[in-house]
């Protein structure tokens, strides 16, 4: 790719996450983030949480499955202990309290409400959000689908499916080690390894470096109100990385794309400048002339032959042999 365009598609990239996580201009209504057992979706909903106090957003977290009050977090609603219509209602009046006020809904799990409620969840998720409101909702795709809810109505798409359909932004976590030793394995023709559920091994849940604290990668699908899509790969560095990797006029933002990660860049190939300093060493032979070889080219003297005044003789080859030729008769006669 080249460096102009890619150069750009960075900038671009860049600025589209940060948009999308600060919930500037509501880019995206609806943001559905799907983690798994080998990298959970915490880190993400941390940085979504600081990055809504800075810009002075009030945030909503509806837990199903959080005991714990995150940081940061203005209401905070159980919902795993109450009816589904009473933790509604709580979230309903928090947000016509203050209809000004600009507000980010959390939904710490989907999971609960698509076995509950697969056949109001359009109508359910869509009653939250408003011109001032997000919502950013997690779905833990490794949990099974309970049968009854698969065999309900064959002509029923499964809840995973439908809640792509509804979203306007899909952010997938990934493990950064496990994408960096698929990558690996990639560069060398190898088989890629597979970790965790994955593995197929009885009694294996995650595998190694499942959730590792340098950093998580998210794979984006973002729909625009045209309806063109924009796909990328992004790093979010975590503990003492967090500061470290910041690229070009965005110093200021932890995001980068997949691909200017050191631990997955590609080694760039050598210059021709740099294979020229190289000298001798670069090759095997020498494809240069010495100066004796120099002057003796400089000195040779070609034979010269008219071809107005050679009659109808045809072509001729000219060439005087010097003592350097290796030339047998005997050979060229055979």
């Amino acid at each position: 790719m080249a460096p102009s365009h890619l150069q750009h598609r960075r900038t671009h990239n860049l600025l589209l996450i940060s948009k999308l996580l600060a919930q500037r201009d509501a880019a995206s209504p609806f943001t559905l983030v799907l983690d798994s057992l080998e990298q959970a979706a915490r880190p993400l909903i941390a940085e979504y949480i600081k990055r809504a106090k800075a810009a002075n957003v009030q945030t909503i977290f509806v837990s199903f499955e959080t005991l714990r009050k995150p940081r940061d977090v203005d209401s905070f609603i159980c919902a795993w202990n109450k009816p589904a219509s009473s933790w509604q209602k709580e979230v309903a009046n928090i947000i016509r309290s203050q209809p000004t006020q600009r507000k980010l809904l959390i939904l710490d799990t989907l999971n609960p409400l698509s076995t509950t409620h697969s056949q109001d969840l359009p109508a359910l998720l869509s009653s939250f959000i408003g011109p001032g409101t997000s919502l950013v909702a997690v779905y833990h795709a490794d949990i099974p689908i309970p049968p009854s809810i698969t065999h309900r109505d064959p002509y029923t798409p499964a809840p995973l499916t439908l809640l792509n359909y509804l979203a306007t932004t899909i952010f997938t976590v990934h493990c950064l080690q496990h994408v960096v030793a698929r990558k690996k394995a990639r560069d060398r023709s190898l088989v890629e390894p597979s970790f965790g559920l994955d593995q197929g091994v009885e009694g294996l849940m995650q595998g190694l470096g499942a959730n590792g604290g340098e950093g998580l990668v998210l794979e984006m699908e973002h729909r625009r109100k045209s309806g063109r899509g924009v796909r990328e790969w992004y790093t979010l560095p975590l503990g003492s990385r967090a500061n470290s990797n910041r690229l070009g006029p965005l110093s200021k933002e932890k995001f980068m794309l997949l691909e200017d990660h050191p631990d997955y860049r590609s080694p760039e190939p050598e210059t021709t400048a740099d294979a020229e300093e190289g000298g001798p060493e670069a090759t095997t032979f020498e494809l240069g002339l010495t100066d004796k070889q120099r002057r003796d080219r400089e000195g040779v003297v070609l034979p010269y032959h008219d071809a107005q005044k050679g009659g109808v003789e045809g072509g001729r080859i000219l060439y005087d042999m010097g003592s350097e030729d290796d030339f047998d008769e005997e050979e060229d006669e055979i």
